[in-house]
């Protein structure tokens, strides 16, 4: 069920101030901030812990969102996300002209990015009227939250907003593949 409009317009004005956001996706709850804001990034990264070599997935709720970065793939290729999207597979896909900045991408010179199912992650995107990053809503190394009481029990305060809802039907995070090179990087 998508979040009420309220919600939605929380979630974003916390998104533009450069804040962190809580939300469900289709198989954990996820932390989220604006991809073009360092200072909100290195926020949530430091939230999880986590290193920003490691790099971060992007969500967008339509395929224009990622226009700029689709214009280098080939017809097989834009083939392979069309037949997986809207869903749960997250590809990495080359940024040949640097679109996405490096504190997204990490030590890559590809970028993560998933057009998601998820009503929440539709509303939040559309509402947002762009990419947001999406990351599992956990301290590096641990199982991702997969209830609103653990996003709010690991990070007390720390979340600027949460937004309710309930999570998708999938079982695991999205599934990582690479598209030039057809390989699984996490399974599903």
């Amino acid at each position: 069920m998508r979040p009420s409009n309220l919600h939605l317009q929380c979630a974003t004005q916390a998104l533009i101030a450069g804040g962190v956001i809580a939300y469900p996706t289709e198989a954990v709850w996820g932390l989220g901030c604006d991809p073009w804001n360092e200072s909100a990034v290195e926020k949530i990264l430091k939230l999880k812990q986590r290193p920003m070599h490691k790099g971060l997935i992007l969500v967008a709720s339509q395929w224009s969102q990622f226009e700029p970065l689709l214009g280098e793939l080939t017809s097989l290729q834009i083939e392979q996300l069309k037949l997986s999207w809207p869903g749960p597979t997250t590809w990495l896909i080359p940024d040949p002209k640097g679109w996405v900045p490096q504190w997204i991408k990490g030590q890559y010179q590809s970028v993560a990015i998933r057009v998601s199912s998820h009503p929440t992650v539709l509303g939040l995107c559309d509402e947002f009227n762009g990419l947001v990053v999406s990351t599992s809503a956990n301290l590096a190394g641990c199982e991702p939250a997969r209830t609103q009481l653990q996003v709010t029990q690991t990070f007390d305060r720390q979340i600027d907003y949460v937004v309710s809802g309930d999570l998708g039907q999938s079982k695991q995070p999205s599934q990582v593949k690479d598209l030039v090179s057809g390989q699984v990087i996490r399974p599903a």
